[in-house]
């Protein structure tokens, strides 16, 4: 008789350890088909996305003669989109972000910095915001995160998780401006065409 007690409670140890391991199975195969169904919502609702970034060049044309104080009167600025070059060259080490439907963007953004004058290499005290615009020709929608920006780190890095406004339902030709508070381009993001 203590044989049979023994062995059924043998059997229910065994049985639980069992169901243990089953439920924790369960467990990771859950949270790993989760994991993957979020990112196959997420590459299906991105509706833009960028990786790698240009400096801004004030002057896309400084054609004629030079004024005795450096300056191009005949000058053409480098327009992009209707939205004006920061003063100065600057440059940017890296810059990456990604829009989805419902208008959130994230913005990564590494050495945004002065590339020209005395204050070369510095961040010049900015703080800086994004702008998506959708359209290849006038006229231009802003989509706009907050314009009261982020300051940028000493080193230029800089990151915005922010909301665009207005929200852009497409966007079939994306550029993606870095703009300080006083509204001028700093730097402008790649567009990620296919799989990248």
């Amino acid at each position: 008789m203590e044989r049979v007690r023994s062995a059924s409670r043998g059997h229910r140890v065994q049985t639980k350890k069992d169901d243990e391991k089953m439920v924790r199975r369960a467990i990771v195969f859950l949270l790993g088909a989760a994991v993957a169904a979020q990112v196959c919502v997420s590459a299906s609702d991105v509706i833009a996305r960028f990786d790698g970034g240009i400096g801004v060049i004030p002057v896309a044309n400084g054609a004629g003669p030079v004024n005795a104080d450096g300056t191009f009167p005949n000058a053409k600025l480098n327009i992009v989109r209707g939205v004006l070059p920061g003063a100065g060259p600057w440059r940017i080490g890296e810059l990456k972000a990604d829009v989805d439907v419902n208008g959130r963007i994230k913005v990564r953004g590494r050495g945004l910095l002065l590339a020209s004058g005395n204050g070369i290499g510095s961040n010049a005290n900015q703080s800086v915001f994004a702008t998506l615009i959708c359209e290849a020709a006038a006229p231009f929608v802003q989509h706009n995160t907050d314009p009261t920006g982020v300051a940028l780190d000493a080193n230029g890095d800089f990151r915005i998780d922010d909301f665009l406004d207005p929200l852009p339902s497409t966007c079939p030709s994306p550029v993606l401006l870095i703009r300080n508070t006083g509204g001028v381009w700093f730097a402008a993001a790649i567009p990620a065409f296919g799989n990248d």
